[in-house]
């Protein structure tokens, strides 16, 4: 069904053009700033109708059936249940300290930090359950059985057992909830399964969690090796030599580049080393899927969206979700057979509303 080695014959293709979709982002642009925002959730709508009508997968496109008001009324619901709510307790939280009640207010800090946690869990698999129910297939769509609140505490106690262990767990922790999340999903009659794992990755998550402390050690063993050679040296009240002021500033300035380039380039090939594995390890009956993405597919992509951001001065800002679409259709891969005659509408429950929660608490449904 997929050929690896050729385009053409990829079971995901990407059919359209950021021409033809440039009318779309700034119409939407120009309604969104007429509108103070309240157009975002149409905006995000139609955005989606036009991404996956130009996504084929095999021999047929995908549909995006989802609408701007299901977004909308979503985020009216967490705005009231959640994000409201969260507002007043933290102006509890802040007339606590006003009124010399420090205790009562690190106990309200931490009851809306776990609560958070929680919802956020929930919030993601909400949001993947929303968006399988409005993609569809030769008309067949995706869904969960599953609210989402039982996978909530899962993530909260994994989350918090990584926090714990220093966050040396991570990859664990994201291994298992990945699994968890799409073994409760289902497309059609038949359901995804996932078995990742954390071992393949954990080496290259453990070279991203050293070097800034390598990092740190090397500058200050740098920094103790010219205060030996008196580079440092400076009398109190004198003004400093310009060679100490550029040493200084030198070192500053490495700093910088090593600890955020070269800390982001490790994260970079940890990231794409775990969707490698994650993709790799679901399927959905006899279809196996893949992302194909290395290292150097990631840093070009966000090294190219970051220079459209900053080259356009932020308008290119627009074209963000269509560069994120066509990386992911452009890498995801699939092996195997579909046997459309076993393949039978999904009897999930769909969900009247969408995202809500994750707009409030803007993470990634991912």
């Amino acid at each position: 069904m997929t050929d690896q080695t050729s385009a053409d014959t990829r079971a995901f293709r990407f059919t359209g053009t950021w021409q033809a979709y440039a009318p779309i982002a700034f119409t939407n642009l120009l309604l969104m700033i007429v509108t103070l925002g309240l157009y975002t959730f149409w905006a995000r709508a139609r955005t989606r109708r036009y991404l996956w009508s130009r996504t084929r997968f095999i021999d047929d496109r995908l549909e995006w059936t989802g609408s701007g008001l299901e977004l909308f009324i979503g985020y009216v619901i967490a705005f009231f249940l959640f994000v409201l709510p969260f507002g007043l307790v933290n102006l509890g939280l802040q007339s606590a300290m006003m009124h010399g009640h420090p205790g009562a207010a690190g106990l309200l800090a931490i009851l809306m930090y776990l609560t958070a946690l929680y919802l956020i869990g929930v919030a993601r698999f909400r949001a993947l359950r929303y968006r399988l129910s409005r993609t569809l297939w030769h008309g067949i769509r995706g869904g969960s059985d599953a609210q989402g609140f039982a996978y909530g505490w899962s993530y909260f106690w994994k989350t918090f057992v990584s926090f714990l262990t220093i966050y040396l767990m991570t990859p664990w922790s994201m291994a298992r909830l990945w699994n968890e999340r799409w073994n409760a999903m289902s497309f059609g009659s038949l359901s995804f399964r996932s078995a990742a794992r954390w071992q393949p990755v954990f080496g290259r998550f453990l070279l991203f969690y050293l070097l800034p402390v390598a990092l740190v050690v090397a500058f200050g063993a740098m920094a103790a090796v010219m205060a030996t050679n008196g580079v440092l040296d400076h009398t109190p009240g004198s003004v400093p030599t310009a060679k100490t002021v550029v040493t200084i500033v030198a070192a500053g300035l490495a700093f910088y580049v090593f600890f955020f380039g070269v800390l982001g380039l490790v994260a970079m090939t940890y990231f794409a080393a775990f969707f490698r594995e994650a993709v790799g390890a679901t399927s959905l009956g006899t279809l196996q899927f893949g992302f194909e993405a290395s290292t150097r597919d990631w840093v070009l992509f966000y090294l190219g969206s970051l220079a459209l951001v900053i080259v356009t001065f932020g308008v290119g800002a627009i074209f963000l979700p269509y560069r994120n679409w066509t990386f992911f259709i452009r890498h995801l891969a699939a092996y195997g057979e579909v046997e459309l005659d076993t393949l039978l509408q999904s009897h999930t429950r769909a969900p009247g509303q969408g995202e809500g929660m994750l707009d409030a608490f803007d993470v990634g449904a991912f």
